[in-house]
């Protein structure tokens, strides 16, 4: 399958459909949920955990649970640790928008114009992703949202994806994927799609990028990407 095209307008037109992660890639979300655990860190005198949190980045709320219960490793109480942290991380998007990422409406607003549907594939639980979109103004864009809450697998199972796929009636060889995380990469390649990787808090390393996808700066850059067969 050939992606090469000559015009701005072109460059993406071979590809039916366009699937999003959410947060870190079109929210800026993921500096707010470091900011709340390193807090709850803190509060328990924990000392600096995140290398547990960076691997939450871009699983569902039961892989979650289970990273943090082999992280903290009886410690303290998982559970306890992930109450406080998600009512910290309440209080800091609660009663307004999260930002968006940069480039965010520019590349919706592109992708509209040329007909082509666009949807969701996150962890978040899909009522709650439905709100944080609806509350930073670009939940009419997708057709289709999966949360984490929908399927039995968490990323980096290909499961989202393929269910964003099946509901969008598409193959999903034919979907370009967005993605920032390594499990969401993971996730879209496992599903057979292009995936373009725009890092937010954590770089791919060497493993990651010899895996051939596409790693871009920003949102901006999409629209112009010359892809390649």
């Amino acid at each position: 399958m050939l992606f090469l095209c000559s015009s701005l307008e072109n460059k993406m037109h071979n590809f039916k459909a366009v699937i999003f992660d959410m947060d870190g890639l079109l929210l800026d979300s993921e500096q707010l949920a470091l900011d709340a655990f390193l807090a709850t860190c803190s509060k328990f005198n924990l000392g600096d955990l995140s290398n547990v949190f960076n691997k939450c980045i871009g699983t569902n709320s039961e892989l979650v649970d289970a990273t943090l219960k082999e992280g903290l490793n009886g410690i303290m109480d998982h559970k306890k640790f992930y109450l406080t942290w998600e009512s910290l991380y309440t209080d800091l998007t609660k009663d307004k928008p999260i930002p968006l990422k940069k480039g965010a409406i520019y590349l919706l607003d592109h992708i509209s114009s040329m007909g082509i549907p666009m949807a969701v594939a996150t962890s978040t639980k899909t009522a709650r992703a439905r709100s944080k979109l609806n509350s930073s103004g670009i939940l009419g864009y997708f057709s289709v949202i999966v949360g984490g809450d929908q399927v039995a697998n968490s990323k980096p199972n290909p499961e989202v994806y393929l269910k964003v796929a099946s509901a969008l009636s598409m193959n999903p060889a034919h979907c370009l994927a967005l993605e920032d995380s390594s499990n969401g990469v993971k996730s879209a390649l496992a599903a057979k799609m292009i995936v373009i990787q725009i890092p937010d808090l954590i770089q791919p390393d060497e493993a990651l990028l010899k895996m051939g996808h596409i790693v871009l700066d920003s949102l901006f850059d999409v629209a112009s990407y010359e892809f390649k067969s």
